[in-house]
């Protein structure tokens, strides 16, 4: 496999994630954390479910991922992930000193990477990370605007049939 088609192939494992975390009502957003070929950590977003604001799909991963190797630092591995990280999320894959980030789409209101802020350009932090993004960035987009409308259907709904109470 080139790159793209690696890259493609375990941005495809992050959707699968994503699809969990749309399940149960999250925002689909998931993340996998490969080294050498091998997956050595994933999640989902559950910052709902788990109660938890930092449990974005990045950090659950992370966690995951340092975990199994026993060391926090995750060198030589990269990180796939639906959408754009934030920047509790960019600071976590710098502490971690991840080598690549792949990401699939932007993310307008809070993405650290290119939308909102450029973080991972900053020439004061001691490590850098090898970014591409725009990774089978369609499929995920439409994965978070289905989400979304669907959300805004049922607030609607529920609007409506409060109203008719």
């Amino acid at each position: 496999m080139n790159h793209s088609e690696q890259d493609e192939f375990w941005m495809q494992r992050a959707i699968e994630l994503a699809a969990q975390a749309e399940a149960l009502g999250e925002v689909p957003v998931g993340a996998v954390i490969v080294c050498d070929d091998e997956i050595i950590g994933e999640g989902f977003n559950q910052p709902i479910t788990a109660n938890d604001p930092t449990a974005h799909a990045e950090i659950v991963a992370l966690r995951h991922a340092a975990k199994k190797i026993n060391n926090y630092r995750l060198v030589g591995a990269s990180l796939y992930v639906t959408l754009e990280p934030c920047t509790m999320c960019v600071g976590a894959l710098i502490h971690s000193r991840i080598q690549r980030l792949i990401y699939a789409t932007t993310e307008p209101k809070s993405g650290a990477v290119q939308s909102r802020s450029q973080l991972l350009s900053a020439d004061y932090f001691n490590h850098k990370i090898e970014v591409t993004g725009g990774v089978l960035a369609e499929q995920c987009q439409h994965q978070l605007s289905a989400f979304f409308q669907r959300r805004r259907e049922q607030k609607k709904s529920q609007t409506t049939d409060s109203t008719f109470e």
